[in-house]
């Protein structure tokens, strides 16, 4: 099971890296560029852009704990999660008309729910 849930966590340093390094740069930047945005509109985002960035350090953090230190509820509480933020990341790009494999947290968040899972059923 360990190795599994070491997996998702690797992946999930791996999208926080994503999130920060290139994403950053690409959404967060021209966020703040923009000028046509209700000022609440825009610092709301950024605080969303922020918030996710947290949750994707606790995510990891959490993993490397669980693969230490096996719970199988907060593990499933974990995999629910990420599955959950895959699939509003999913409908938000079906929403907006864009594929949904064009936002990388559909897929990213969708790997962590899988290594998650694998540990699950290794256990």
């Amino acid at each position: 099971m360990a190795i599994w849930i070491w997996f998702a966590a690797a992946a999930s340093a791996a999208t926080f890296y994503v999130h920060t390094f290139i994403g950053g740069p690409r959404v967060a930047g021209p966020l703040l560029a923009e000028r046509t945005l209700p000022p609440a509109s825009k610092w709301l985002n950024y605080y969303c852009w922020h918030v996710t960035t947290v949750l994707l350090i606790f995510l990891t953090g959490a993993l490397g704990w669980l693969a230490m230190h096996p719970d199988i509820p907060f593990l499933v509480f974990v995999m629910l999660l990420c599955a959950v933020l895959s699939a509003l990341s999913a409908s938000i790009a079906w929403k907006a008309g864009i594929a949904p494999w064009r936002f990388p947290s559909t897929s990213l968040f969708a790997v962590i729910a899988t290594l998650c899972a694998f540990g699950l059923l290794s256990k």
